[in-house]
C-alpha cells in the first residue's frame, strides 16, 4: 500500500496578490477559491524510483487537492512497474479530457547521450505543447525542463564535467510571488549530470528565480502572453532524505558490477562527518579492489545516515505558492 503522507497545506494560508497574464487575483483559503483543485502527476521515473517519486510528489501536493496519475507510454517499463501503472494510472493521452487546473512532470533517468533520441521525447514534447495551448500551469522537474526549453527554445543542455549531486544553497534572485513568504537562500538537492546555460536562459526570455553559485540555476519560470507560466526546476525539492544516499549506493553498485566506468562521488553537504569518512574508506577499497563481492561490505544505510533533510519546509512554501497560484487562476476561469 503506497504511503500518501500528510498534507503540508495549512488550513488558512497569507493573502497574496497573483499576476495571472493580465488579470489579478487575491486569494486567502483554498476553499474558497477552488474547492478541490484538480493536479496531475506526469510520473516519468524509472521503475525503481516509480512509486516513490509518487509519493514524494504526493506529499509536497497534499491531500486536500485531487491528485491525478499519468504516465508515458514510451517510457520502458518492467512487469511489476507495469501493473502498478495499470492500476493506478492513466496514459498521456488521457490528460487532454482529466479538465486538470495544474500539471506535475518528472524528469526520467537519461540513457541517451541526445535528449532528443531518448524514446519518451515525441510524446513529453507533445504534453509540453498540450500544456501550452491549453494555458495550463505546469512545473517541469529536472530532465523534463531540459526537454521542455529545447523543445520551446532550442536551448540544448550542456554535459557537466562530474555530476552535480548534493544539497546546495540556493538563493532568490528575483522578487516573485512563487518565493512568497520563503527565506533568501534555501537548501536543494540536485542530482544531474546536465546544465542548462544561465546565459542562454535569460536570452530567450525566461526569468531565473533562483541559484546557486554552486551548481547555476535552481528554479526558473517562462511566462508568454496568452498562456499560463509554466515553472522549471533543475534542482529536486521533492525528494526524501535518504532519496540521495539510496542514489549514491546505486551508483556505487553499478561501479562495483562494471557498469559504470568511474567511481561515484559522494554527494556534496548531505552526509553527517562520521557517514563521510565511513564512505570515503569504502570507496577506496572499492577503487582499490573493484569487485561485486565488495557489495557484501558496503556500509548499510544505517551506520551512514545522512544529515537532516533541511530543504524540506523550502519545498513545502514553494509548493504551497505555487497550487495558490493554480488555485487562484482556475478561480477566474470557474
Amino acid at each position: 500500500m503506497l504511503d500518501h503522507g500528510p498534507s503540508i497545506l495549512p488550513a488558512n494560508l497569507p493573502a497574496v496578490t497573483l499576476d495571472l497574464g493580465g488579470s489579478a487575483a487575491s486569494w486567502s483559503e483554498p476553499a474558497r477559491v477552488a474547492p478541490v483543485l484538480r493536479v496531475g502527476l506526469l510520473n516519468n521515473m524509472p521503475d525503481s524510483a516509480l512509486v516513490q517519486t509518487e509519493r514524494q510528489f504526493r506529499r509536497l501536493i497534499g491531500s486536500g487537492v485531487d491528485l491525478r496519475l499519468f504516465s508515458l507510454e514510451t517510457v520502458p517499463r518492467g512487469p511489476l512497474a507495469r501493473a502498478h501503472l495499470d492500476r493506478f494510472y492513466a496514459t498521456e493521452g488521457a490528460l487532454a479530457g482529466a479538465g486538470l487546473d495544474a500539471l506535475v512532470v518528472t524528469g526520467a533517468e537519461p540513457r541517451a547521450r541526445q535528449l532528443a533520441d531518448e524514446p519518451f521525447f515525441s510524446a513529453l514534447t507533445a504534453v509540453v505543447d498540450w500544456a501550452a495551448s491549453n494555458a495550463v500551469p505546469t512545473l517541469f522537474s529536472c530532465l523534463a525542463a531540459h526537454a521542455a526549453v529545447l523543445h520551446l527554445d532550442h536551448i540544448e543542455r550542456r554535459p557537466l564535467p562530474a555530476k552535480h549531486s548534493g544539497v546546495y544553497a540556493c538563493a532568490a534572485v528575483a522578487d516573485h510571488p512563487l518565493l512568497a513568504g520563503m527565506p533568501a537562500s534555501v537548501p536543494v538537492p540536485h542530482s544531474r549530470w546536465n546544465d542548462l546555460p544561465e546565459a542562454e536562459l535569460t536570452a530567450r526570455g525566461y526569468r531565473i528565480l533562483r541559484r546557486s553559485d554552486a551548481v547555476g540555476v535552481d528554479l526558473f519560470i517562462r511566462e508568454r502572453a496568452g498562456s499560463a507560466p509554466m515553472v522549471f526546476l533543475q534542482g529536486h525539492p521533492e525528494y526524501e532524505g535518504d532519496t540521495l544516499a539510496r542514489e549514491y549506493r546505486r551508483d556505487m553498485g553499478r561501479f562495483l558490477d562494471g557498469e559504470r566506468e568511474t567511481c561515484p562521488a559522494l554527494p556534496e553537504n548531505y552526509y553527517t562527518d562520521q557517514s563521510v569518512r565511513h564512505l570515503d574508506a569504502f570507496a577506496a577499497t572499492a577503487r582499490a579492489y573493484r569487485s561485486s563481492a565488495l557489495h557484501a561490505d558496503f556500509p548499510t544505510m544505517a551506520e551512514t545516515p545522512p544529515r537532516l533533510a533541511g530543504w524540506q519546509e523550502g519545498a513545502a512554501g514553494l509548493f504551497r505558492n505555487w497550487l495558490a497560484f493554480a488555485s487562484a487562476r482556475a478561480a477566474l476561469a470557474a
